[in-house]
């Protein structure tokens, strides 16, 4: 009886949000714009219209909310030029092997942007 009771429980409990990090090294001598794209759902970070801005040179962690196993890829560009881009682009349609992590509860991604 219990076994089937602790089963319900983990069967029906609530999936959880995972707090993770994304570090952001702009090596570039441009400010840039980042996005993070989930590839499990229509989640977009940081989501409403805005971005992360990068500074030249500068170095920023966004912390983001997400699901355990997540995939959630990356997307950024030269702030005010979405011509030169880098990962998936400003509209998460540029192929890309390596922008790509998972989500993992407190953990960190880093995304280095160079020139």
């Amino acid at each position: 009886m219990i076994r089937a009771l602790l089963a319900f429980l983990l069967l029906t409990a609530p999936a959880f949000a995972a707090d993770m990090s994304v570090f952001v090294r702009n090596q570039r001598s441009d400010g840039v714009a980042l996005e993070l794209f989930s590839r499990d759902s229509q989640k977009v970070w940081p989501g409403d219209d805005k971005v992360f801005l990068i500074r030249p040179k500068a170095r920023k962690s966004v912390p983001i909310s997400c699901e355990p196993g997540e995939h959630i890829c990356w997307g950024a560009w030269v702030n005010g030029d979405d011509t030169v881009t880098a990962g998936v682009g400003p509209d998460n349609d540029q192929p890309c092997d390596t922008c790509c992590f998972i989500c993992v509860e407190h953990s960190t991604e880093t995304v280095d942007l160079a020139e």
